[in-house]
This record gives structure tokens, sequence and C-alpha cells, in this order.
């Protein structure tokens, strides 16, 4: 099992930034990658980025492409997702997501925290 704990959404001007954390406790060195994602009311949730916990490959959607970094922290067991440049559309739950199986699907996520831009 891994646990994973978000933090640090809020609410923001447009223009604004946040970073985004994301705590994972539990049997975490089974993680392959870790993803944000995020979930607009009446919308579908989408992926927004993807490190893989070894190499550190990163990929992104193209809307927060030069925007959003995600990045971790391997000794703290830690993904960031640093925001900046916000807009109104970026606001959404955020959440994270580990993949402990290559070639599988998220198979653990977290609460999610609240990101509102406000224009």
């Amino acid at each position: 099992q891994v646990q994973l704990v978000e933090s640090g959404g809020g609410l923001v001007q447009a223009g604004g930034s946040l970073r985004l954390s994301c705590a994972a406790s539990g049997r975490t060195f089974s993680t392959y990658a870790m993803g944000w994602f995020r979930q607009a009311p009446g919308k579908e949730r989408e992926f927004v980025a993807r490190i893989h916990w070894g190499g550190g490959s990163t990929y992104y959607r193209d809307s927060v492409k030069g925007r959003f970094t995600i990045s971790r922290d391997n000794a703290k067991n830690t993904v960031y997702l640093q925001m900046n440049s916000l807009k109104p559309e970026d606001t959404a739950v955020y959440y994270c997501a580990a993949q402990t199986v290559v070639g599988g699907n998220y198979n653990y996520w977290g609460q999610g925290t609240q990101v509102t831009v406000s224009s």
C-alpha cells in the first residue's frame, strides 16, 4: 500500500503561482512513476504531469507546458507541482497518483487539493 497526501492548494489571482506537494508513505520503494491529475467542476479528470521515480523523466499536457514543473525529492518521498502563470482555466481539484506496476494504471490516489484561480 502507498498513501498519498496532497497539500499546497489555495486561491490565487491569474498570473500567480502555487506549489503543490504530494507526500508518499508506505511501500514507496515500489513506486514506478507519480502523476498529477485535475478535475474541474462538471468535467472529467485529466492528466496534468508525470515523473518517473527513478530516472526523473517528465511529461506534461500541452496546456501546462512551460508553466508547470513536476519534480521529486526521493529522500523525502515527495512529489511537487510548481504552477506558474496560472489561468482561471487551471481551477480544479488536483490529485496526485502513484503507479507501482510498469505498464499498469495509477493505482494509488490522494484525496485532492483545491486550486482556484481568480480572473
